[in-house]
């Protein structure tokens, strides 16, 4: 309002915008938690990867087992795997990440460490799934043909059966490694000092919600915009490789 009048569009555009985006170097927190929603990302990002992994292959080597030949401890593994992958997949992010800060992590306030362990176990049941899906779906000569070359089941797996499966997998795990990262702003609520936080900071002090919430809106859009751009570069080289 100036003397009583409402200001035009533009300038009540331009005002809002300064005091969500550069009054008092507001900008600085914005990047701030760009930071932090990268660093929780490729954490979450190793953890479940190195879950799926696992995961994956303690599944796909109980169910490629030769009929008549069961090892009992590949059974009980098989069976953990199978209550994970069920459990993490059947409840709610939320749920997950107010049971690590809430009860398991109670007496600690490391909540974007917290927040990043709760989503790397999420994204490694999701992750394990989608593995096992491209192995199992390689023709299965494939792992016989390397045990034909003296191979163990492990060298055949990351040397012949692995680089394949990743091939077919790639677009899916894309997907996944997008949704992690958009996942992320769900640790606002335990206090995780990510990207959305610092939306929610700003306008707790301008009472303006409309533009730090598209500030943060298009930061996360140019994210995801920039990783499935290497994703697709990747894509593409892969495509390369197998036309030589």
């Amino acid at each position: 309002m100036v003397s009583g009048q409402e200001l035009p569009f533009w300038q009540e555009f331009y005002v809002k915008f300064y005091q969500a985006f550069l009054e008092n170097d507001r900008w600085l927190q914005y990047l701030q938690g760009v930071g932090n929603t990268l660093v929780i990302t490729a954490m979450a990002l190793a953890i479940g990867i190195l879950l799926g992994i696992l995961v994956a292959a303690i599944r796909t080597a109980h169910d490629q087992q030769r009929p008549g030949k069961h090892n009992p401890l590949l059974g009980i593994l098989n069976g953990i795997c199978q209550v994970y992958v069920t459990v993490i997949r059947g409840t709610p992010m939320m749920v997950q990440l107010l049971i690590m800060y809430f009860v398991v992590f109670a007496n600690s306030r490391e909540n974007n460490l917290i927040g990043a362990l709760t989503l790397g176990i999420n994204s490694g049941a999701y992750t394990a799934e989608i593995i096992r899906g491209g192995l199992m779906a390689l023709d299965p000569g494939q792992m016989e043909a390397g045990r034909s070359l003296g191979l163990n089941y492990l060298d055949t797996m990351t040397f012949i059966v692995i680089p394949q499966a990743f091939k077919a997998i790639l677009p899916a795990l894309g997907n996944e490694f997008i949704v992690l990262l958009k996942d992320t702003s769900l640790i606002t609520v335990i206090g995780g000092k990510e990207l959305t936080h610092a939306a929610q900071a700003i306008y707790g002090r301008t009472w303006e919600q409309m533009f730090p919430l598209m500030i943060v809106a298009s930061m996360y859009l140019s994210l995801v915009l920039l990783l499935q751009w290497l994703l697709g570069i990747l894509e593409r080289r892969l495509r390369q490789g197998d036309r030589r």
